[in-house]
C-alpha cells in the first residue's frame, strides 16, 4: 500500500529466502533433527566475541587459527577477511573466490568449544565444494552468522549481539547484528560470568 496512491498507509512486503543478507543457520539448515532457529538459546546470541583478522589467505585453515592467539575462553568469533574489502568498495557481483573455511578450520572450531562463528561473505563454505564446514559445525551444535560486513570493524573482543527473526521452524533466518565495544570495567564482567 501507498499513501502516495491514494492509501490509507504506506504498507511494504518482504518475500525472501531465510538466508538473505546477514542470516544465522541453525543446525537443521543441513541436519534432518537439528535445532530450528527459535530454539536457539539468547545466551549464545549474546555476550563476548573475538572479531580475528585473517586477511591474507585464501582460504582459512587450522593453522591459521593456530596463530590467532585466541583466548581460551573465547566462544564466539568472527573472522575478518579480504572479503570484507569487498563490503568497503561496494562491491555487489558474487565472487566465486571469496575466502571460507575448510574442513580443518570447522573442526578446530568445534573442539576449541566455540559456540559461534562468522563469516564476511555469503557463506563458510568453500565455493565449489560439498558442504563439510556447514555440517562439521552445525553437527556439534555451532551457531553460523553469514554475510557480516566487517569492513570498518578492528580486531579485538566486543560485546556481540545477534538477534536472528525468530522464525518458528525455519533452518535460518535474517538478523540484526551489532557490536558495542567493551566498557573499562570488562575484567568485573568477566568474573563474574562474562554475560553482558
Amino acid at each position: 500500500m501507498s499513501m502516495k496512491n491514494g492509501d490509507s498507509a504506506n504498507v511494504s512486503r518482504i518475500d525472501i529466502d531465510v538466508h538473505t543478507g546477514t542470516h544465522v543457520d541453525a543446525p537443521r539448515h543441513f541436519l534432518e533433527e537439528g535445532k530450528t532457529v527459535d530454539q536457539l538459546m539468547l545466551e549464545d546470541l549474546i555476550g563476548f566475541a573475538m572479531v580475528a583478522n585473517i586477511p591474507h589467505v585464501t582460504a582459512i585453515t587450522e593453522s591459521n587459527l593456530d596463530n590467532l592467539n585466541m583466548p581460551v575462553t573465547t566462544e564466539r568469533i568472527l573472522l575478518r577477511t579480504r572479503n570484507s574489502d569487498l563490503w568497503a568498495a561496494g562491491e555487489t557481483e558474487f565472487k566465486k573466490n571469496y575466502v571460507a573455511l575448510t574442513a580443518d578450520a570447522a573442526r578446530w572450531f568445534v573442539m576449541k568449544g566455540i559456540k559461534l562463528v562468522g563469516v564476511d561473505y555469503l557463506s563458510v563454505e568453500c565455493y565449489g565444494e560439498s558442504y563439510p564446514a556447514h555440517e562439521i559445525l552445525l553437527e556439534a551444535g555451532v551457531i553460523i552468522v553469514e554475510c557480516l560486513n566487517l569492513s570498518g570493524v578492528k580486531p579485538g573482543t566486543y560485546e556481540l549481539i545477534c538477534l536472528p527473526i525468530n522464525i518458528v521452524g525455519a533452518e535460518g533466518a535474517p538478523a540484526r547484528v551489532l557490536l558495542r565495544s567493551i566498557p573499562d570495567n570488562r575484567d568485573r564482567l568477566t568474573e563474574s560470568g562474562g554475560g553482558l
